[in-house]
């Protein structure tokens, strides 16, 4: 690539913090970073044309977690490793209402719901026999009970009698979630780079080299991963990529679904966008094909979201499907999120475990923190 002398002196030389990943992570991080920093300068990298993991992908879910997924939690960390796990998620949603505001955010408390299929018979029974003892745990977050159970009023088929409802959960428009974002980092004068993709970074004591589009070099005083799901090509870190695959359908007439739903340990989502219906997931088909940075889809799971859409969440409706599209997560054996300094100059803030929206803004306000 030929720069100009001044393509190279106005956005390429002199930066203070280079940021890769403009998703939630990036850009709060950038935001946070002008706070600390006023006279700095701080440019972020995007290696597609639109923030490219999960951010502009994602279902929109503003949520912390559903039953089934709690006490899945629950056989992998202590209580109170899972009470800081739901409040880190109860404030980083705050802390993007606040930053951005619910109507930028289109937010809506409808509420979010889990089903359980027939064969969910154990796992069922488990998830409402221990309503009380989760609403116990998370009482002193919400200073409210947070689970009840729910009618069927959605004519859901091939499920469980009762819902398990929880009252605190909401959706947002992450398109202009994202634009918000984009937008108060302009104000901000944080230069944003589109179709730039970072390939290696070097720490050379007294600043990092960054190779760009694999064709040019570039220095930096601070550089910073924000990429979650595409980190793992930077670091030797305890995180690695997970696909989500989503559709959308056309509107549908007099669609009777509002809300966030979960089914299969959240491994399936699904929501109203008006009178449509997104729904995603099915990863756990295939775990090992779906652990790629590849945004492709498959047969397979395309295939599995059609059929529950037929058979379970909308069987007394005719639809069609409008859009289809996926979006990488960054996942490991743990949920706690890593943010770290990986050298002097290098810092890292990925693993969101599938909770982007809810704590991405804070996982960028922390990372900024960590840098000196």
């Amino acid at each position: 690539m030929n720069l100009s002398f001044w393509e190279y002196k106005t956005w390429l030389s002199d930066i203070d913090f280079a940021i890769i990943g403009s998703g939630i992570v990036g850009l709060s991080c950038a935001l946070s970073l002008r706070k600390k920093y006023p006279k700095s300068k701080i440019v972020v990298f995007e290696r597609g044309i639109l923030p490219s993991g999960a951010s502009t992908k994602n279902a929109g879910f503003a949520c912390y977690g559903s039953i089934s997924e709690i006490l899945d939690d629950l056989n992998n960390h202590s209580e109170e490793e899972v009470i800081q796990l739901v409040k880190h998620r109860v404030e980083g949603l705050q802390l993007l209402r606040n930053t951005l505001g619910e109507t930028q955010l289109d937010y809506k408390e409808y509420g979010g719901y889990e089903l359980f299929t027939n064969e969910d018979l154990e796992l069922y029974a488990s998830c409402k026999s221990n309503i009380n003892y989760i609403n116990k745990l998370l009482f002193p977050i919400f200073n409210s009970d947070v689970f009840s159970e729910k009618e069927n009023i959605f004519g859901f088929k091939n499920i469980q009698e009762k819902l398990l409802f929880s009252k605190f959960e909401g959706q947002i428009d992450t398109g202009k979630l994202m634009l918000g974002l984009l937008k108060i980092a302009s104000e901000e004068n944080i230069l944003i780079l589109n179709a730039s993709e970072i390939t290696a970074i070097s720490d050379n004591g007294n600043s990092v080299s960054l190779q760009i589009n694999s064709s040019f070099e570039i220095s930096t005083k601070k550089a910073i991963i924000a990429t979650n799901g595409f980190a793992k090509q930077f670091l030797d870190e305890d995180v690695m990529p997970a696909r989500a695959q989503v559709l959308v359908t056309k509107p549908i007439k007099n669609l009777q679904i509002k809300g966030t739903f979960h089914l299969d340990k959240g491994y399936y989502y699904f929501r109203n966008i008006g009178n449509r219906v997104l729904f995603g997931g099915g990863r756990n088909l295939d775990f090992k094909t779906e652990e790629t940075t590849e945004m492709e889809l498959t047969k397979l799971v395309q295939t599995q979201l059609e059929h529950l859409l037929k058979t379970v969440i909308l069987p007394n409706n005719k639809f069609e499907i409008d859009k289809r599209w996926s979006g990488i997560m960054g996942i490991g054996k743990q949920k706690k999120p890593i943010v770290k300094a990986l050298s002097n100059n290098v810092f890292c803030g990925v693993r969101l475990g599938g909770m982007g929206v809810a704590i991405g803004s804070s996982i960028g306000k922390q990372l900024a923190t960590i840098v000196d």
